[in-house]
């Protein structure tokens, strides 16, 4: 009884030493590549591209930016999916300011991460003066089957204080 007590430990110690150079294995088995320059480029023109559009109110070009399924994340709001979103939260906002900052990128292979900030004013039809902001942002980029990079997910908040 005393040699099964010994050796159960043993055992266990083995498996689990066993098992961990498995998926040390495995683990350097798997290699993706880091961003290239141009993978840069493409998430630094999808945010030069942003400002024209907004300004413009073209929110249908706005929103070839991003994946069809995108999922949208506005301050105190719940989560939304979809292209059309965007249309649909500024219907009869007028910009006159927006000003989009890509501060750093990474990741690898067909994925990437992106901070920055944005600078707008912008005001709703019928509304009083106009609301000038600044927020920051974080959004997930996704390089499509074609090579193209898009957005899909995006989420930003203000920094304004909330009114009470």
């Amino acid at each position: 009884m005393k040699k099964l007590l010994m050796i159960i430990p043993l055992v266990i110690l083995l498996c689990f030493t066993f098992g961990c150079q498995q998926r040390e294995e495995a683990a350097e088995e798997v290699t993706v590549a880091p961003l290239s320059d141009e993978d840069v480029a493409a998430m630094k023109k999808i945010i030069a591209d942003q400002a024209p559009l907004v300004l413009a109110g073209d929110w249908e070009g706005y929103g070839q930016l991003f994946t069809e399924d995108v999922i949208i994340m506005p301050p105190n709001a719940p989560a939304m999916k979809g292209r059309e979103v965007w249309g649909q939260m500024f219907a009869g906002a007028t910009f006159t300011e927006f000003s989009a900052t890509l501060i750093e990128v990474d990741g690898c292979g067909d994925i990437a991460c992106g901070r920055g900030t944005v600078s707008l004013t912008f005001q709703f039809e019928g509304t009083g003066e106009p609301i000038s902001d600044s927020v920051k942002w974080i959004s997930i980029f996704r390089k499509q089957p074609d090579g193209k990079w898009l957005c899909a997910v995006d989420i930003w908040n203000s920094d304004l204080p909330l009114s009470q």
